[in-house]
């Protein structure tokens, strides 16, 4: 049996999971809404993370706000658990250019997983 606390609405219910590998069934108990079960379903199959990050600012761009040195980004789509240190690893190693706009799209479909990384920040 897993507990959890639903994060789907403000209520934070408390689910209990119990997995019936010979059914190959998972069965919630808990939820005070059919979300529980949707959130808590797939946090046991395929757990999933919005991510935020920042990322570099090229060394020749220079802002109005000179203490500005990083670019603070997140995905427009939650990522699978087991994949966001690839991410990562690929989110720092960019350099961006200014000016920027908060919802420009820095990489876009990584690696064909639908994501898009989009930067939270304008930074002229």
């Amino acid at each position: 049996m897993k507990s959890l606390t639903c994060i789907v609405c403000p209520v934070g219910c408390t689910l209990d999971t119990e997995a019936d590998t010979l059914q190959d069934t998972i069965s919630v108990t808990g939820n005070r809404c059919p979300r529980g079960t949707d959130y808590a379903l797939e946090e046991i199959r395929a757990p999933k993370r919005v991510v935020t990050a920042t990322v570099k600012l090229e060394k020749n761009c220079t802002c109005k706000e000179s203490s500005v040195r990083r670019l603070p980004v997140k995905t427009s789509s939650p990522c699978l658990r087991e994949k966001i240190p690839a991410l990562l690893d690929d989110i720092y190693k960019i350099k961006v250019s200014l000016p920027v706009k908060a919802g420009d799209v820095i990489i876009a479909d990584w690696k064909g997983e639908g994501i898009n990384i989009v930067a939270t920040r304008t930074i002229d």
